[in-house]
Order: structure tokens, then C-alpha cells, then sequence
């Protein structure tokens, strides 16, 4: 098929601008380098480097809490043999993927995108952006934009409002701005938090602190995984990094899945054997029942993985502990818990959650009018109904993020190839049935979920407007299914007439 994308929309500066150069942004720059080469396209990020949250967290012991071979791209093998790969990995991974697809001489770095408004009249974007030490603003035209942002705010992280915080002597700290400087050696560390950041905080921390203490209001479910997978080793050296690959991403999708349907169908059998694991793992004295029993049923939150149970470890050999209470303020020397026991620190890490937010603050319009995303609703979880021409990228939160980046943008690219085809510069989603029931983005019980998810677009209830957490129901209608929709309306760009000419045709 001729793309004719670029000779059709001379008059804009880029086909396809994609804001967020981490994994989201980097797997649509890719697609579109090899499925529509004569598309041409631009990637405008903040930061002044690639990888997103991989660039962006330089806590102790940052890594992957999904396997690589279905968290990295299906087009680019995982070669490592750490299945559950350090922060690192993943970066040098994507910097080999920016450098194979040619995609460096697209990134404008330093470009924080503040606001995009589409004109229906010109069929395109301005997006504009604020270059970074300075107060020098830049605009952009775009015939699409592709939003991968993410899911939370760059900016900071979480963190309640702690009483007596300004009285505690010693250093706090949260992950998401850790200081380069920041020696722990030989000091007590208590991490308040039960997270998936804590858990990979606490046995990283350990090997040098004097002890660190795991801070919780109430237990999350963790479960231990081989950090190599010893499968995907044998088929790489009988079949090759590629072939490989295929084999290795179905099985570890198919794997996930099925923990996952088993938990929604079977809730207490599950609960049961992720608890029972736990306890192979401690001894035999340590109260699993207070600090690794939840109150809620397994997938109502993200579980938190440890690999090789390095967490387990380091609570077996007492390099760490852990304790269920709540805060009832800080003191000079540590945190007094409602308990009336205190502990006491000399740096405390406060791994108390994100703050979500949609699409990076970018602020959305469409032909003047305002749009906030919490009004619109979403399409086959990659398009918003009434705004034209933009595309997103969140990924699962049941399953490796970037499965679901993988799809969108394939769709996306046979969306292009269809406008093209057919003539069309403008697909808008439209959402024309009323009573239709409209419901949260995300439906995880997680705190840092429950404070944000309501600024996101909602998602439907029945046909293409359900956000579905599944990846074989996600391949049936993006993968396989076809690009045309009743809910799409698809039209050809019709410049506004001046009003002076009306006036000489009368």
C-alpha cells in the first residue's frame, strides 16, 4: 500500500508527534520507523535523556516487577538471562532499541509539552512546549498526537501529610527523588510502605544499612519468582534469541493469565497458596498472619514480586523486619506508632505511593473548547471520544505494561494505512449511546488508584468502549479485528470558509 501521509499533510510540521520518549513513546516511534517508513514523526520529552520511569527512579535495587520477555517489545528480543531484569538492564535495553531503529535523530529532549489543540478546519495539532531552562516556548504541528506519558507524575511522588515530620532529626527521603549522595551504610533505615517499591527497597538496602525495618499499615500479597528463567535459556541456545522469544512471551502470557483468571475464579484457593508460599519461605516462628495476610482477595491490587525471594531472605537472616502499626507521629529519633512502640531511624524512606496523572498534564482542546479527560470516554483503550486524531498508550496493570503498547500501536498503524487508503484526514470516536454506563479507567483497590483514577477518562460498559485488562481479548479487537467502527466517524478535511468569500458566491 502507498502511504501518502506526509504528501497530504504538507502544510504540518509532522505526521505523528509522540510525546514521552519511554518505553510507550520508543515502541510507537518503532512501529512507525518499520511499518509506515515514509511517516514522518517527532518524540518530545521533559527529561533530557530516554527510558521514562527507567531513567527517571535511581532508588537501590530498582528493576522490573513483570518478566522481561513479555515486558520488553515483542519486535526486539530479551536477551539477558535475568528474566526479572535491574533498572539498568531495561535502560541499556531500550538504548539498544533507540539505536537499532535509527529513532535518536527524531528525539527533541528539554521539551516539556504544556498544552495541544486540534483544529477540525486544518485537520491538525499545535502542540506546544516549554524548552527547558528557559522560558522560550516552541509550538508544533501534527497531523496525529500519541500520548505515552504514562500513568503518574514525573514531578514527585506520594507522600502523606506525616505528623511531626519537621521534628524527626535524621534524613527522609522518597524513591522517586533519591538523592545520588544518599549513605545508608552501618544506619537504621525504617521504609514505610508495603509496595511494590518497599519490597524491592528493603533486600537491596539491607546487604549495606544497619537494619531495615518494613514499615506497613496492613500486608500486600508478594510472591517469590526465579530471577533467571531457565527455560528461555535453553531455547536461546537450541533456537536462537528470536524464535526463542515467540515461544517464551507466549508462555510466560499464558502463564500470567492464568494466575490472574485463577484469582477472579477462585479467590480463596489462591489466597491460600500465596500465603502458604510465604511460609515455606520464613521460619517458622515469624507471624505471617499479621504481616503477609491481606484483608483483600489476590489482583484487587498489583502482587508484589521478589525475586529468588531476596525479601524473605533478608527477613530469615534478620538483616531486616517487619512491622504492622500506624503512625501516629515522628519524633527527633524516629516514628511513635499508635501501638505506642517507636522506632528508630536514622533515614526514613517514604515509599508511599505515586500520584497518577493522565496523559502528563498535557492540557487538551479541540476547535477552542477545553477538554478534560474525566469527560470523555475511552475507545478500545487507546482513543477518546470527541477528540480527534490522538492516540494513547497505558498499558495492563494485571500484566506486562508494554503488551498492551504493543497492540495500540500496530492498531494505530493500520488506522493510518486505512485513512490513507480511503482519503480520510480526520477519525474521530464518537459516543452516541447515552445510557450506556460509564465506569472507572481502572477498577485495582490500591490507594495511590483510588486518589487518581477519577481525573482519568472513564471507560464504558459494553462494546468498544470497555478498557479491558486482557490480553486474547485486546488481540481479537486491536490485533485481528478491523480498523473500521460504528463508533468511529471518519471525514476528509474541510478547510473553514472565509467569510468574505461566502459573501462573493451570494
Amino acid at each position: 500500500m502507498t502511504n501518502t501521509t506526509t504528501r497530504r499533510t504538507a502544510t504540518a510540521d509532522f505526521d505523528v508527534l509522540i510525546v514521552g520518549a519511554g518505553i510507550s513513546g520508543i515502541g510507537a516511534a518503532s512501529h512507525l520507523k518499520s511499518l509506515r517508513p515514509g511517516t514522518s514523526f517527532a518524540i518530545l520529552d521533559a527529561r533530557e535523556e530516554i527510558g521514562g520511569t527507567w531513567s527517571l527512579f535511581q532508588y537501590p535495587g530498582i528493576r522490573s516487577d513483570s518478566d522481561m520477555p513479555t515486558f520488553g517489545f515483542g519486535f526486539q528480543p530479551w536477551t539477558h538471562r535475568k528474566s526479572i531484569a535491574d533498572g539498568h538492564l531495561i535502560l541499556d535495553y531500550l538504548r539498544r532499541t533507540v539505536d537499532e531503529h535509527r529513532l535518536a535523530e527524531h528525539m527533541r529532549f528539554g521539551h516539556r509539552v504544556l498544552s495541544a489543540d486540534f483544529s477540525s478546519s486544518k485537520g491538525q495539532w499545535t502542540v506546544t512546549a516549554q524548552q527547558s531552562g528557559s522560558r522560550k516556548k516552541v509550538r508544533f504541528t501534527a497531523r496525529f498526537l500519541f500520548l505515552g506519558t504514562g500513568m503518574y507524575d514525573h514531578d514527585a511522588g506520594f507522600t502523606p501529610d506525616f505528623a511531626g515530620v519537621e521534628d524527626f532529626q535524621g534524613q527522609v527521603v522518597h524513591p522517586q527523588q533519591w538523592p545520588e549522595d544518599l549513605d545508608y551504610t552501618g544506619k537504621r533505615v525504617v521504609v514505610i510502605g508495603s509496595g511494590a517499591t518497599a519490597v524491592t527497597l528493603i533486600p537491596s538496602m539491607a546487604d549495606e544499612a544497619g537494619h531495615v525495618t518494613m514499615l506497613q499499615r496492613s500486608p500486600s500479597y508478594v510472591f517469590s519468582a526465579p530471577a533467571e528463567d531457565v527455560i528461555a535459556q535453553t531455547l536461546r541456545k537450541l533456537l536462537g534469541h528470536r524464535r526463542a522469544h515467540e515461544i517464551v512471551r507466549r508462555k510466560n502470557i499464558a502463564l500470567t493469565r492464568g494466575v490472574f483468571k485463577a484469582s477472579m475464579r477462585a479467590p480463596k484457593l489462591m489466597r491460600r497458596l500465596l500465603i502458604a508460599n510465604v511460609r515455606r519461605q520464613l521460619p517458622k516462628h515469624f507471624d505471617v498472619d499479621t504481616h503477609f495476610t491481606p484483608r483483600y482477595n489476590p489482583w484487587e491490587q498489583r502482587l508484589c514480586m521478589v525475586p529468588d525471594g531476596d525479601l524473605f531472605k533478608a527477613l530469615s537472616d534478620g538483616r531486616a523486619s517487619v512491622v504492622t502499626d500506624h503512625i501516629d507521629r515522628f519524633t527527633k529519633t524516629g516514628i511513635l506508632l499508635k501501638s505506642g512502640q517507636e522506632l528508630t531511624a536514622d533515614v526514613i524512606v517514604t515509599a508511599t505511593g505515586l500520584i497518577m496523572s493522565p496523559f502528563g498534564k498535557v492540557l487538551l482542546g479541540v476547535d477552542g473548547r477545553r477538554v478534560s479527560p474525566s469527560d470523555t470516554t475511552a475507545y478500545k483503550a487507546m482513543m477518546l471520544s470527541g477528540v480527534p486524531n490522538l492516540v494513547f498508550a497505558l498499558g495492563y496493570t494485571n500484566l506486562s505494561w508494554t503488551l498492551k503498547v504493543d497492540l495500540v500501536c500496530e492498531h494505530f498503524c493500520r488506522l493510518l494505512d486505512h485513512m490513507d487508503a480511503q482519503g480520510h484526514g480526520i477519525v474521530e470516536p464518537v459516543l452516541n449511546d447515552p445510557h450506556m454506563e460509564r465506569v472507572p479507567y481502572l477498577d485495582l483497590t490500591s490507594n495511590y488508584v483510588q486518589r487518581g483514577v477519577g481525573a482519568f477518562p472513564r471507560a464504558g460498559t459494553r462494546g468498544p468502549w470497555t478498557v479491558e485488562m486482557a490480553y486474547e481479548k485486546d488481540v481479537e479487537r486491536l490485533r485481528d479485528g478491523g480498523v473500521e467502527d460504528g463508533a468511529l466517524r471518519f471525514t476528509a478535511v474541510r478547510p473553514a470558509v472565509p467569510a468574505a468569500s461566502t459573501e462573493e458566491a451570494r
